[in-house]
Formats: structure tokens, sequence, C-alpha cells
């Protein structure tokens, strides 16, 4: 039932409410104290129930549901951030669907009632017995902050001599916890924020819990340390220590070796890959996470490196008929996560051992009574093939011969006890392996030594160097983009004072009063350009410099314009319009209707500046007077061909009536 010695290392709780809710205002807990050998009972208040926990930190406080302890998912996450640094919360039910806690105690041959008490001391003896799921809203990563431990005020002479000397301060504690944390070799970030004469605080993100890191908090003098753990997305279950459940195992062997464990259920529990680890070293880690009865590898031979850890286990090998296709692996695994493909390539194995003897374990678990162990009965049937019958028949035996030496006293074999054979016979298993290991071991362990002293030296020389990295990176960003943002601004000045330099030029020229205009400007009048002779130009013209009447409009492009076209400059009724090339017959006739003077534009002198131009007014007047000559011809030759016309559509009508 248990994996502890007679005398637990630290006591446990177990709690059940007594009366009242956790909702209400005074709810009352029976609370049972539990060491492994003797139960202390007491009915506490939820506020005693606090002290308690916080003043003998137990390793564990048993529960049949965690919402016993905490009225929402908000207030147990305080709870839980509230619980000393070696405490965990454990509800011995189960996970998110928890069983009834007579059902587990049953199971788990604990002795159970549904007195308050008793329900608090069934939940303390199942929590000894590593019964249950750990209740955790937070991460392994701890949060070391260092901090001003004062302000540094405002005012007076002395300012800023005492905050160079607060942030000096802030600074040395930094480095002082930086080199515990390298001394320890615990892999962290660091963020600082500094300021004049040192640092304002320094954040370090340590992949530790914190009772694992030797820092001290609290406030000394100017600083402050703070030490919180990073919480978690939500509330997470993990189940505790499982070393007597039986499970498959999966090895992918190699230059990176892997190694999974799934249980009898078909879920893979955990999973690892190494570059560095032995063999020694991965059978240590398949220990801690069960029994294995079946040792797989995804090839058809079993390559000689699974067949050790096998024999180790004295468990089942399992082997495909033919190597697992990749397309099969990927397959099997797309529900789990890993990291690698020795990963997956060893979770594939296990996962194809257990689909293979599923139906096995099955039976088996069906035939086992709950106080039997399981594990046992199932290496034995797996690995030696016998029958159940005859495995359970061979422990009863056992169990008789130990009644008839103690005069048939009726006496069960402790858990203690049986913990203690199955450590002697992991023991035996290992012992050959480890003499093999022994001569290699000193030799490994000064190397070691010395590569950990040049790794913690080179990881500080890259963290500084990638911090360093990270802030000359950082500023060349930032100094491209100001003068990035600089060039377009000069651009824009530049552009804009080009710009006001030729508005100022065209107003002044635009006026009538030139008292302030150059002498050498003196009769002339500015030119408003339009690229072509369409209503888009006509539009943007207007929209860049304005078009008014009584303009001189020059048409750099006079072609192709229809009627539409010149309807819309006629309507801006210019002084006169000077065109480049042929005007079109159609936009000829509607400026001459609306009597628009129209003349070459080299029969002016037109001076040009970017946009702007400008022109003699004498030699525009001569184009308009020129303009009008021809206007009047052209009238007095339109009124000819009229008069013919009509003299001869009047000859025509008299020969038609006579």
């Amino acid at each position: 039932m248990s994996d502890r010695t007679a005398a637990l290392d630290s006591v446990i709780f177990g709690v059940d409410v007594q009366s009242g809710d956790v909702r209400g205002d005074a709810p009352s807990y029976a609370l049972v104290v539990f060491d492994g050998e003797g139960v202390e009972r007491d009915v506490v208040s939820y506020r005693k129930l606090r002290r308690r926990i916080e003043s003998e930190e137990p390793s564990l406080v048993g529960t049949d549901n965690m919402y016993e302890l905490a009225e929402d998912k908000d207030s147990l996450v305080h709870f839980l951030g509230t619980l000393p640094a070696g405490t965990r919360l454990v509800q011995v039910t189960g996970a998110e669907q928890p069983e009834p806690l007579s059902r587990v105690a049953s199971r788990h041959g604990v002795p159970y009632g549904k007195d308050p008490m008793q329900e608090a001391e069934a939940a303390a003896r199942l929590a000894a017995a590593n019964v249950g799921h750990e209740v955790t809203a937070f991460t392994d990563r701890t949060e070391v902050k260092v901090s001003r431990g004062r302000s540094t005020g405002s005012g007076g002479y002395s300012e800023d001599r005492y905050t160079r000397k607060i942030h000096g301060a802030v600074k040395r504690r930094a480095r002082a916890v930086e080199s515990t944390l390298d001394d320890n070799a615990l892999e962290y970030d660091r963020d600082v924020t500094e300021k004049y004469g040192g640092f304002a605080n320094a954040v370090f993100t340590v992949e530790a819990r914190p009772e694992d890191i030797p820092v001290t908090t609290g406030r000394s003098g100017d600083v402050r340390v703070e030490m919180e753990r990073k919480r978690r997305d939500g509330i997470e279950f993990r189940p505790l220590a499982k070393r007597r459940d039986p499970v498959v195992v999966g090895i992918d062997p190699g230059t990176t070796t892997a190694a999974a464990v799934v249980g009898l259920d078909g879920e893979v529990l955990d999973v690892m890959s190494t570059r560095t680890a032995d063999t020694a070293a991965v059978i240590e880690w398949v220990i801690e996470r069960g029994r294995p009865v079946v040792v797989a590898a995804d090839v058809a031979g079993m390559p000689e490196t699974v067949e050790k850890i096998r024999r180790s286990f004295e468990a089942a090998g399992w082997t495909p008929d033919r190597d697992l296709p990749v397309d099969v692996k990927k397959h099997r695994t797309r529900e789990t996560g890993y990291d690698n493909d020795h990963e997956r390539d060893a979770i594939a194995a296990a996962l194809g051992a257990y689909d293979d003897r599923a139906d096995q374990f099955d039976r088996i678990a069906a035939k086992v009574p709950p106080r039997e162990d399981l594990g046992t009965v199932l290496a034995r049937v797996v690995t030696d093939e016998e029958s159940v019958e005859s495995v359970l028949a061979d422990l009863r035996d056992d169990s008789g011969d130990d009644e008839e030496t103690s005069e048939h006293v009726e006496q069960e074999t402790s858990p203690e006890q049986r913990r203690i054979r199955q450590l002697e016979t992991q023991v035996n298993q290992l012992q050959d392996y480890v003499a093999d290991l022994e001569s290699t071991v000193e030799s490994r362990d000064d190397r070691i030594e010395e590569l950990e002293s040049e790794l913690s030296e080179a990881r500080r020389e890259e963290r500084r160097e990638a911090r360093e990295r990270r802030q000359v990176t950082r500023l060349e960003r930032e100094t491209d983009r100001l003068e990035h943002e600089l060039d377009e601004k000069e651009g824009r000045i530049a552009e804009l004072e080009g710009k006001l330099e030729r508005l100022k030029t065209l107003w002044k020229l635009d006026h009538s009063n030139f008292a302030d205009v150059a002498e050498k400007k003196a009769g002339l009048v500015p030119v408003k350009v339009i690229e072509q002779f369409t209503r888009d130009a006509i539009r943007d013209a207007d929209e860049q410099f304005g078009l008014a009447e009584d303009d001189i409009v020059m048409l750099r492009d006079a072609s192709g314009a229809g009627q539409s076209t010149a309807e819309l400059l006629a309507d801006v009724n210019p002084r006169v319009v000077l065109r480049n090339g042929q005007l079109s017959e159609m936009a000829d006739a509607v400026l001459f209707d609306a009597d628009i003077p129209v003349a070459p534009a080299d029969s002016v002198t037109v001076q040009e500046v970017d946009e702007l131009a400008v022109a003699r007014e004498s030699e525009v007047e001569e184009a308009i007077d020129a303009y009008y000559d021809r206007a009047a011809e052209r009238k007095r030759e339109q009124r000819a061909e009229l008069v013919d016309q009509l003299i001869s559509e009047h000859r025509a009508d008299r020969r038609e009536r006579g």
C-alpha cells in the first residue's frame, strides 16, 4: 500500500470538512496528522488549519476534494501560493474526475468511515501511500527580483549621491545573487533596469523551485529581494510517485538514447532523451517511474542495449515482426507530445507493445483481487508465462506459511515489508550491472567535475556575450530606425521649403500690387501649366496650385481632348490658353464658342521653374490680340458660309416648288 518506511520523513495532513462550508463564514475541519506510526486528530478552524500548515510544514496535505479548501479556482490558486515550499496539496480521489473516497480507500486497503474524522484519516493514509494527484498551479520556474528597498526621495542637495548609493547597493546585491545562481549551476535569464549609479532592479527567471534556490529574501538596508514562483495558465494535476505500478517501457538506443514509459491503461506517462546519460542512468530513470513488465524496441531484432535493460528488470521483451515504418510511428504518436524523432520512436515501441498485450493485461487485472500486488502477478504471468491462478496460489501459500510459523495469528505482510522485498529484488538485479561500471566511475567523476567547471565558466561568458549582442542589436535597430526617420523628415522639409519658395514667387506674380516684386520681374505674369488636356490633369492642376478665372493656362500636350474636357476648361474661363500641339476639332469648337482665346505656346516666351512658369505681359497681349483678329476673320467666314448655305437652300426650295 505504501512506498514509505514505517516512520515518515515528515508528517502528512489529512483534511475533511467537519461542519459549515468554505463559502460560508466559519467552516471547521477534521484534521488528522499522520507520521507513519501515530495519528493525531483535531477539529480546527480554517485559520488555525492554515497556521498549522505554515508552522509544521507537512510534506503532503491530503483531501478528497480540493474545493473543500477554496471556494473557487482563484481562491485555490491563492491557497496553493501560500503553502510552504516543501508542502504539496494532494487530491487522493483522482484528477479532473475524482472517484468516491470510499472506493479509493477500499481498493488500497485503507480503513474508511463516513465520519469526517475517518475520511480525513483515510485521506492522510492514502496520501502516505502515494495515492492520488498533486494539485499545482505553478511551474518549476521562479522569479527572483532584486529591487530598491526604499524610495530615492526628492529634493535636497544630496539627492544624487543618495540615489547613486541605493542603485549601487541594488547592483551589488544583484551580482551576489547571480554569483550564487552560477555557483549552484542553476539555469536562469536576467533582465536588468539600469539607472543612475547602478541598477533600479534586476529580475532573474530561474529554472528551479523556490526551495531549491539558496537566496535569502526580504529587505536588508537599501535592497529588497523577493521570490515568486511562476504561475501556470490553469490548475494541473500530477500523479504521485508510481514506483510500484507496472508499466511498459520503449527504448530507442543510439548516440541519442530515448526511453518512454506507458501505463497499463495505454497512457504515456513520461518520455526522455539524452546524449550524455549511460545505460545505468536510463535504468535509474525507468525505476523512478514504474516496474517494467515489458521492454520494447521499434525494430524487428532486439538491440543489444535494449536487451541489457530488459534483463536488468527480468521483464518480457517485445519487438515488431518488421521494423515499424515512419508513417506508422507518426500516426500512433499523433496525440502524444515529443521533442525529437528518438522520443517518437521510443513512444511508438512502448505503444506497440501495449497494443499487442492490452487484452492480456485486462484479463490479468480482472482476475487479481484488489489487495493483491498487481505488478508482481503481471511480471510473473507476462515474463515467466505462469497462469494467474498459480501465481495467486503461490502468493497465498507464502502468506499461509507465515501464518503457521506465528501460531496461526492472522498477520498481513506490512506495506513496508513488501517494499523492502521489492527493493531487495531490484538491488539484486542491478548489482551485476553496477559491478561492470564501478571501474569507470572514478575517472568519469573527475572528468565530470572538470567539465562542469568549464561549462559553468562557458555559460557565464556565453550569457554575458549574449546580453551584449542583444543590447548592441537593439541599439543598432533603433539607430537605423531613427536615421531613416531623420532622412525622411529632412527630405520632406527640403521638399516643402522648395514648394514654399515657389508658392511665394507665384503669389507675388499673381497679385496686382507689384511694389514688392523685384524690378527685373516687372511686366511678367504667371502661367499655370497643365500636363495633358484631360479631365484628370485639369483636376490635378487645380488641386496643386488652383485654377481661377483670367488665369493664363498652358497645355503641355493639347491633343486628344473631347467635348466634356474642353467644357471643364471653359468653365474655368481662363484669360488665354497656350497650346503645344493641335486641339481636336471638338475642343477647338467648344473654346471658340466660349470666346476663350487660344494661341500657340511658341508665340509667347514662357520660362518654367518646376511646375511654375512666367511669361511677358506684352507677348501675352499680342497673342490675345492676334487670336481675336483670327477669330473675327473666322466668324466672317462662318457668316459667309451660312449666307451661301441659306441661298443654296432657298434656290433648291424654289426649284422644287416650280
